[in-house]
């Protein structure tokens, strides 16, 4: 299993939110500085959010993206706000390894489909869960679209790796929600990729027994909760 140390930038800072929700926003500073922690700790891969981009449309962090891409030499995978193929081949030219589709992907079968076919396992697909039903536009909006109906659509798309959110323990260190995680990964195909809620290495070990291909590790981090070395030794 794979473990994703991630960064969240909003106006060229590392922030945390919790539940997804801007008014709840904690900054932590300079996100190179993360970055260059984070590969210095033994992380192959880094797990990237414009928050911005997310909620607004756009790449406003793509030079900031670009800098840590170039300056640690991490595989990034990137989200928030890309949804044009310009905006994926932008960032794969600046060296990005996936880009994680989100608002884009929902009810745009054609694009899906179409960019999973020309790019391959450089597209990946966020699955960001919010009551049963997939949220929108930087999570602030959900669909009509429940998680399963979301699964099977993805398959049929041609999707080869998806992040799944529960948004409800995203950032509020309740644990992982294994349940949600065990039933995807016993019923569709794709590579999963645990995110929200990891709050101690326990939740680390708890992924990898399930199978999942990766878990990201966002605020336990920041807060000190796990250690990116030791989630790493955990998950081989």
């Amino acid at each position: 299993m794979i473990v994703l140390p991630a960064i969240d930038i909003y106006d060229g800072k590392a922030v945390r939110l919790l539940r997804g929700d801007y008014a709840q926003m904690t900054v932590y500073g300079d996100p190179l500085d993360f970055a260059v922690r984070f590969a210095a700790s033994g992380a192959e891969w880094l797990h990237l959010v414009d928050l911005r981009g997310a909620r607004d449309s756009g790449t406003p962090a793509f030079s900031m993206v670009s800098d840590i891409i170039s300056e640690t030499g991490l595989k990034v995978e990137i989200g928030g706000g890309i949804r044009t193929e310009n905006d994926i081949e932008r960032y794969l030219a600046a060296g990005a390894s996936r880009i994680i589709l989100g608002t884009a992907a929902v009810g745009n079968g054609g694009f899906l489909s179409r960019v999973c076919r020309e790019y391959g396992d450089a597209v990946a697909v966020g699955a960001d869960i919010n009551n049963g039903c997939i949220a929108v536009k930087g999570w602030t909006e959900s669909s009509s679209v429940t998680a399963d109906e979301y699964f099977h659509y993805l398959s049929g798309s041609g999707v080869g790796t998806v992040i799944c959110t529960d948004i409800s323990r995203d950032g509020a260190m309740r644990g992982a929600n294994l349940g949600l995680y065990r039933r995807i990964t016993s019923d569709f195909p794709m590579r999963l990729i645990a995110s929200g809620g990891v709050s101690g290495i326990d939740d680390v070990r708890a992924l990898k027994e399930i199978g999942v291909y990766g878990a990201i590790i966002g605020k336990a981090y920041y807060t000190g909760a796990i250690d990116i070395a030791e989630a790493l030794e955990a998950a081989v």
